[in-house]
């Protein structure tokens, strides 16, 4: 009974906290490089070119951001390649760091010192433009070199008139608000639409699923227009290191329902999803609400891999885990987040 009304304690506080804010919005974020200005630039692709050691110094110096067709390259459709390289100071560790690459005609797969961290429309054959959305990049810790040299690659298609980074205000921003993750789920996860009770299992083979970014909309990512129910899976490693025994999964906003699986049981879930969608149950409106779900620890696999699943159901419009932040924190460091938050808001 104890374990019981606990949880319904922090259910509540969860319910009260989270329905007080807008949490990671974009207006949340706080420009601290400026990278607007001088990018170096060159039509085509190759692999080699993510390379952040690649010597780009024969390439053509190109403003960013403005479309490619004004600075010589009019008529061009196709491929093309940025590259950008800054310092960051060491001021910026324990930040929780975001790239704004503005908006890409058409569409572009980002690199951040070698490493893919996000991805907007589809490359051909299957061409699918996102000129006009605005990308928003999460770029985790262990990518970034403190005190030294980063480098990014932008690897861009345009498949007619304007092309290239055409707009935005380009930067590395801060979230000042983020809540410090104990377990950062910002990031790759693997997807796959359709339905199959088999994929939460803990021990599921998703090595041939597609990749897919989280947060962001999955129409944005290759599957505009697509309605019903998709699955996304991680794994994470837990070191067994919380001493509270509760704790909490932040899954940000999910256009529309779902229901979430770790190591394969039903832990949390927004609305009631079954073949026939129930109507008392789904208005429209589940989009709006944060997940900030209460979990046991004993839910956990201590130093062993865990994998989380995804359940989500999308009746119309965006779909899929569409806003952040995503992670797993304990009941006392969420609480603190919320309470300086509100500090600083009111």
């Amino acid at each position: 009974m104890k374990t019981e009304k606990r949880k319904k304690l922090v259910c509540t506080l969860l319910t009260l906290l989270f329905g007080s804010f807008l949490f990671a919005s974009q207006n949340d974020l706080i420009k601290i490089i400026d990278l607007k200005g001088q990018w170096k630039y060159s039509i085509g692709e190759r692999k080699e070119w993510i390379v952040p050691g690649y010597d780009d110094n024969s390439w053509t110096t190109i403003h960013v951001p403005s479309a490619w067709e004004d600075q010589g390259f009019y008529g061009y459709n196709g491929f093309g390649f940025y590259r950008k390289s800054f310092a960051l100071s060491n001021e910026h560790k324990g930040k929780t760091l975001y790239l704004n690459l503005g908006y890409v005609d058409d569409v572009d797969e980002t690199y951040f010192n070698g490493h893919k961290i996000g991805s907007t429309g589809s490359f051909p054959p299957s061409y699918i433009t996102a000129y006009n959305a605005n990308r928003v990049y999460y770029i985790p810790e262990e990518y970034l070199n403190f005190g030294g040299k980063n480098t990014i690659a932008v690897k861009v298609y345009d498949s007619y008139q304007y092309g290239g980074i055409v707009k935005g205000e380009i930067g590395i921003y801060v979230n000042m608000f983020d809540v410090q993750m104990d377990i950062n789920l910002q990031g790759i996860w693997k997807f796959k639409p359709g339905d199959d009770f088999s994929w939460k299992e803990a021990g599921f083979n998703d090595s041939k699923w597609d990749e897919i970014f989280v947060p962001a909309k999955w129409e944005d990512q290759g599957y505009r227009d697509y309605d019903g129910y998709s699955w996304y899976r991680k794994t994470f490693y837990y070191k067994g290191t919380f001493s509270e025994e509760t704790i909490v999964l932040i899954l940000g906003k999910i256009d529309d329902l779902d229901q979430v699986y770790i190591n394969g049981k039903l832990v949390a879930g927004t609305g009631e999803l079954n073949s026939q969608i129930n109507k008392k149950v789904y208005t429209g409106e589940q989009y709006k609400a944060f997940r900030g779900y209460f979990i046991p620890t004993n839910s956990l696999k201590k130093n062993e891999k865990n994998s989380i699943a995804v359940r989500v159901y999308d009746g119309q419009g965006a779909g899929g885990i569409y806003e952040g932040p995503v992670g797993i924190v304990t009941q006392r460091k969420y609480i603190d987040f919320w309470n300086k938050r509100r500090t600083i808001n009111y």
